[in-house]
């Protein structure tokens, strides 16, 4: 179980280190442990976790309110830690993107049981995701165009990006390094030359700057070619599918 990472979120150090001695008994060897739902969203930013143990009673922001946040960032399965016994707090935990749970106290031999299970439903649907084809995902290093779920991710973390200025830059990604002049952007995304405007199409792809360009001011990705039009830049690390 080497090649799975866990992540174990609990304020009590005392359950932290019976979940990580137990969990490392049964050969589960990479194990991170955090307290608080702020380091918990910042642990899965910077690493990939196969499954997340999260107590809902944190310091700050509980479980139930940081599992929106982690469910933007991973997609590993979730197990609340609960003292809460009622129908409508287990059904919350599950509404809010939570997979199982176990109430406190609890017998940590029970949460290993859970885990696996978890994994076993995990685990190969994820490698099974990885074989296929990702269909409509513009992988451009810095920031990804996921069309089949229409959204805009920077750096990892998802871009709210109006509909127009998402089609515009799903425009670009779907032709890369082809440069467009202002009259084709408006007529290819906007569909209507009757009624173009020059200007409308320097405003969206200001837009389109503010949230994917490091430096908006000065563009690396989408460029301006000097007497000719627009074009988005696909370098060799960045690759549209």
């Amino acid at each position: 179980m080497d090649e799975v990472s866990i992540l174990l979120v609990d304020d009590e150090q005392a359950i932290l280190h019976m979940l990580r001695t137990v969990l490392l008994k049964e050969q589960f060897l990479d194990i991170d442990t955090v307290t608080t739902g702020e380091d918990a969203i910042a642990a899965c930013k910077k690493k990939t976790y196969h499954c997340i143990v999260l107590d809902v009673m944190l310091p700050g922001r509980s479980g139930l309110e940081i599992c929106p946040f982690l469910r933007q960032i991973t997609d590993a399965p979730i197990l609340f830690l609960t003292a809460k016994t009622t129908d409508y707090d287990k059904l919350t935990g599950f509404a809010v993107g939570g997979d199982d749970y176990v109430v406190k106290p609890f017998n940590p031999l029970e949460v290993v049981a859970r885990i696996k299970s978890l994994l076993r439903r995990y685990l190969p649907r994820q490698t099974e995701a990885e074989k296929l084809p990702q269909e409509g995902i513009y992988d451009y290093g810095r920031f990804q165009v996921m069309e089949p779920a229409c959204e805009l991710r920077v750096e990892g973390q998802l871009v709210n990006c109006p509909a127009l200025v998402y089609q515009l830059l799903l425009f670009f990604c779907k032709h890369p390094n082809r440069i467009f002049t202002k009259s084709e952007l408006y007529e290819r995304v906007w569909g209507s030359e009757a009624l173009r405007d020059d200007n409308t199409v320097m405003v969206h792809i200001h837009r389109i700057r503010e949230r994917i360009e490091a430096d908006p001011s000065n563009p690396e990705l989408l460029v301006n070619v000097r007497g000719l039009g627009y074009k988005l830049i696909q370098s060799d690390l960045g690759h549209g599918r």
